[in-house]
């Protein structure tokens, strides 16, 4: 399965593990909430769905990486107690908490919340001293001597002994304990991922045009060369860091993340191009509805590849604007419902305003001390409270009513929410004029249509704006079936260009 069947899977587990009887017990007794265990490559999303999966569940997380443990933090330090068996006086050895299990404590003391997620990543790549008490946690959910608190779901993670020479294999009695999940890559979740998380339009269109490229690992004279999800992902923060610092990256510097030479010498080359081609296309003019006649005249003529590099460029510029407009619409909601709540209260003056923000920080700072951290959730709910702090202020220095002063200021973020969404609607329009133009109902509009339809910020923009050009090509063009052929077409000439051939006889689409 893919990682987003499998983040369903666990949090249709997670809701049958927690559901309770009229008498507040839970319906699924603990003997019989299997840990759950997914089984996949390297840098495939694992850690990241456990986040989404605290937040969305409103419950807490606690995330270890268990290769870093030895046996004494994983069971505890042994010590020695005095009891009384038969009137005699014996020493006992004894174990203190594990710092696991004292880290699930600590984070129910800290956010409150009594239900969470355990997660161990890397279970099957313990130490021989440490294999033992792991099969021990699998099967009796037990550290040394000490059970995991009720309430607690654990999840385990694991790579295939393909990746990962210190595997070791799971026995049958730990399996059979066990609700066991296969993970495998998939690009179309991955791709709805990548436009969620920002990753930089650059690896985004690299990936979608060169498929094979995108996980990778293979053993040959030289060693093992491999590219994973993981090192996309942190390459793409790197391409972002190069870009606002203005330096050049190069196959040295891509070779550090993608661990396959000849992929990494192919991204630095198509990284090169996309710099090349926004610069002189004037991506920007083109959506501002300037298209010089130079432009047109060389897309005309252009190999399939560079007019695919120009359709990435334009729908990364309308991607950045989308979350533009999402953001301000979260921060606008947020900022409604606070307000509702401002207006609930006994008293609607400074110290009141004042409050509900403290309050309102302290959820914030409860969800993160749950293990509700994702990078999203810290910029909307940031960006919140740095506006909610400015308007504080605001209200402090004005002889003004304080519901007055945040109702204006409220509705001027209303009137740039409905600017920024006419403006985004106009570019995508713009957008669409050169589609037609340079391009008409071709399948370079069917690349178009389709990467609309994956982005989940467009699709949001969509639903806000009405735009029937997108809905009539979306149905007109079958763009599904159509996109498929194009893709495959564009791998068969790629091929042939590996293989030594410069052309594909017959063909209508030209490769750089």
């Amino acid at each position: 399965m893919n990682i987003l069947r499998a983040k369903q899977e666990i949090i249709d587990t997670i809701d049958a593990y927690l559901e309770k009887d009229e008498y507040g017990q839970y319906r699924i007794p603990e003997i019989r909430q299997r840990p759950v265990l997914l089984m996949g490559p390297p840098g495939i999303g694992k850690t990241q769905i456990m986040e989404q999966i605290a937040r969305e569940r409103d419950i807490a997380l606690v995330a270890y990486t268990i290769t870093h443990h030895t046996r004494q933090s994983a069971v505890g330090l042994p010590f020695i107690s005095k009891k009384h068996y038969g009137g005699r006086e014996v020493s006992v050895t004894e174990y203190t908490m594990s710092e696991i299990l004292a880290s699930v404590y600590d984070r129910m003391e800290e956010s409150g919340k009594k239900e969470g997620i355990l997660f161990i990543d890397e279970i099957n790549c313990v130490s021989e001293t440490l294999a033992p008490t792991m099969l021990q946690f699998l099967q009796y959910k037990t550290f040394g001597n000490r059970k995991i608190p009720e309430g607690w779901i654990i999840v385990a993670a694991g790579n295939p002994p393909e990746y990962n020479r210190s595997v070791r294999e799971f026995d049958v009695v730990t399996l059979d304990r066990m609700k066991v999940m296969e993970i495998e890559p998939d690009l179309e979740v991955w791709k709805k991922y990548a436009y969620n998380c920002g990753i930089h339009p650059a690896v985004i269109g690299y990936i979608d045009a060169h498929r094979n490229n995108f996980f990778r690992c293979e053993a040959s004279v030289d060693g093992k060369h491999f590219v994973t999800a993981r090192g996309w992902e942190d390459l793409s923060e790197m391409v972002h860091a190069y870009e606002r610092l203005g330096k050049r990256m190069d196959a040295e510097v891509t070779g550090q993340y993608l661990q396959y030479p000849s992929i990494a010498r192919d991204f630095a080359n198509y990284l090169e191009l996309y710099f090349r081609y926004r610069r002189d296309y004037g991506v920007d003019s083109i959506l501002a509805g300037d298209v010089s006649e130079n432009i047109r005249n060389r897309l005309r003529y252009a190999p399939f590849d560079e007019r695919l590099q120009i359709i990435s460029l334009l729908l990364s510029a309308l991607g950045a604007r989308f979350i533009s407009v999402r953001q301000t619409d979260s921060c606008v909601m947020y900022l409604h419902e606070f307000l509702i709540a401002y207006r609930q209260s006994d008293r609607v003056d400074t110290e009141s305003f004042g409050n509900l923000l403290s309050e309102k920080k302290d959820e914030f700072r409860l969800r993160v001390q749950a293990g509700q951290n994702e990078k999203q959730l810290q910029k909307e709910y940031g960006q919140v409270l740095r506006l909610l702090d400015e308007w504080l202020v605001e209200i402090k220095s004005t002889s003004a009513e304080p519901w007055d002063c945040v109702s204006t200021m409220f509705s001027e973020i209303r009137e740039n929410l409905e600017n920024a969404i006419s403006t985004a609607g106009a570019l995508l329009e713009h957008a669409f004029d050169f589609m037609e133009m340079i391009f008409g109902e071709s399948q370079e509009m069917v690349i178009f249509i389709t990467e609309l339809s994956v982005n989940p910020h467009a699709m949001w923009f969509l639903g806000e704006y009405e735009c029937p050009r997108y809905y009539r090509y979306n149905k007109s063009l079958l763009f599904e079936d159509r996109e498929k052929q194009i893709r495959g077409k564009l791998g068969d000439i790629r091929e042939m260009m590996v293989q030594g051939a410069s052309s594909m006889p017959g063909e209508d689409i030209s490769a750089e």
